[in-house]
């Protein structure tokens, strides 16, 4: 499975994202902050890799559904769920 070119981008911006959070987690844990504002921080870095995860599972589902045409083999229902799971 790819990902779809217009997918790509997104995913992209929203790994980067986390890595820009992460990198703040990192610097605020090294200066002593303050726990409930480390904890929010790594909340919003989860959200951002949990989003890039979902955008790249949805986009090889369209990409299953484009197949079923014939085009290419179809993703089977149990490697969807087990995509899904490994997300959640």
């Amino acid at each position: 499975m790819q990902v779809d070119e217009d997918a790509v981008g997104a995913v992209l911006n929203r790994l980067r994202r986390a890595q820009g959070q992460l990198a703040g987690v990192i610097a605020m844990i090294e200066a002593g902050r303050d726990c409930k504002d480390v904890v929010t921080q790594l909340a919003a870095v989860s959200r951002a890799l949990d989003r890039a995860g979902f955008k790249i599972v949805a986009s090889g589902m369209r990409q299953c559904m484009a197949a079923a045409d014939g085009a290419a083999p179809p993703m089977s229902e149990a490697e969807l769920e087990k995509l899904f799971l490994t997300l959640a």
